[in-house]
């Protein structure tokens, strides 16, 4: 498994994002930083070290996963911004969402995301996603530094 920055996660829902964390780190191979906000509004002052990271020390994210459909700003507008911006536009961006909508799944590339996933309702399923994902982007594919 290659060497990666932090992972953000960002999802509005606590156990969407306890299933992530749990798939992403259940077999204890995961090294990388796992972060967590819950709103797009957090997530891009995490990014600009604004607001309550203002005074924040870290290094960008070596890969986000990003929910689709949260209250205040959305995951298309976090999208947008991130690769707007050319100090995170190189960051992979995988859109995690319950949205099957095909204006959504091209919008989202349209803007740049990396991946675009469908959460599987059943937990199984939904485990069986986030390993999958966890293999290509940390076993098969060679990040941006």
């Amino acid at each position: 498994m290659q060497p990666v920055s932090t992972i953000l996660i960002v999802e509005d829902s606590p156990d969407d994002y306890e299933f992530c964390f749990t798939a992403l780190t259940q077999d204890g191979n995961l090294k990388n930083p796992i972060k967590w906000c819950q709103t797009g509004d957090e997530a891009l002052d995490y990014l600009c070290l604004r607001g309550d990271f203002a005074d924040a020390v870290h290094d960008l994210p070596g890969l986000i996963l990003l929910d689709l459909n949260m209250p205040g700003t959305g995951g298309q507008q976090v999208l947008q911004q991130i690769k707007s911006d050319e100090r995170f536009k190189r960051i992979p961006v995988i859109v995690m969402t319950s949205s099957s909508a095909q204006t959504d799944v091209d919008a989202c590339y349209a803007m740049g995301a990396n991946s675009y996933v469908i959460k599987p309702v059943d937990i199984d399923g939904f485990f069986t996603a986030i390993t999958r994902l966890r293999e290509y982007w940390f076993q098969i594919a060679v990040l941006p530094k």
